[in-house]
């Protein structure tokens, strides 16, 4: 199983339980309820974060290294 795979698994059973939270919510409001949806929403957030970020250093390669690409490009023009 790869990260891609954990993160989805995560974010599916996380959108299982919000959905459960809002059905519950929608029964009356209960603070501890309201609560662990924020927290819930907060995490959520921070996995899609986490799947962006994994998915760009796929794509295009380490920070680190496109910076110097980057760096590398610019000085080329100014030297041009």
């Amino acid at each position: 199983m790869t990260i891609f795979d954990q993160i989805h698994e995560e974010i599916d059973a996380l959108g299982d339980r919000r959905r459960e939270l809002w059905r519950t919510l929608g029964e009356g409001r209960d603070e501890a309820v309201a609560d662990e949806l924020k927290q819930l929403d907060e995490r959520l957030a921070r996995l899609w974060d986490e799947h962006r970020a994994l998915r760009a250093r796929v794509r295009f390669g380490e920070r680190e290294r496109i910076i110097a690409r980057a760096r590398a490009e610019e000085r080329l023009e100014r030297a041009a």
